[in-house]
């Protein structure tokens, strides 16, 4: 399974009707959030010569071999991946309503000259999901 985040995913979530400055904030937290989410669960069964060893592909931003070692050292991490993301989603479906809500009062969403200039770009897959 193949993980994007994108206009399809906010449609989904009962979400495609956002601002697009804000479906941009949104797609950012969600995929900072999977990260984070992703990494603690994996750094919970490393040892902690395997943390080192992971760091260094990390610090050195080197995701092919982050990757790598992940595949090497922990098969079952892309279940990981799927688990966290399912979890994700159930959540931010569950909080929609009230997502919207903050939007529509939200002083950026009057303001559609406001653009969040961060954030993953439409069909961005993050690199916590490589294409199988």
């Amino acid at each position: 399974m193949a993980i994007k985040l994108d206009q399809n995913l906010l449609v989904e979530l009962g979400l495609g009707t956002l601002p697009d400055n804000e479906k941009k904030a949104l797609l950012n937290h969600i995929y900072e959030t999977l990260e984070m989410r992703v990494g603690m669960k994996l750094a919970d069964q490393m040892s902690n010569e395997q943390l080192d060893e992971f760091e260094k592909y990390f610090e050195a931003k080197d995701d092919a071999g982050a990757f790598h070692w992940l595949e090497t050292n922990f098969p079952n991490y892309k279940e990981i991946v799927e688990s966290e993301y399912a979890k994700l989603k159930d959540e931010i479906k569950q909080s929609a309503p009230q997502i919207l809500q903050m939007a529509q009062n939200s002083p950026a969403s009057a303001n559609p000259t406001t653009d969040v200039q961060s954030g993953p770009g439409p069909g961005y897959t993050p690199p916590a999901a490589p294409i199988q």
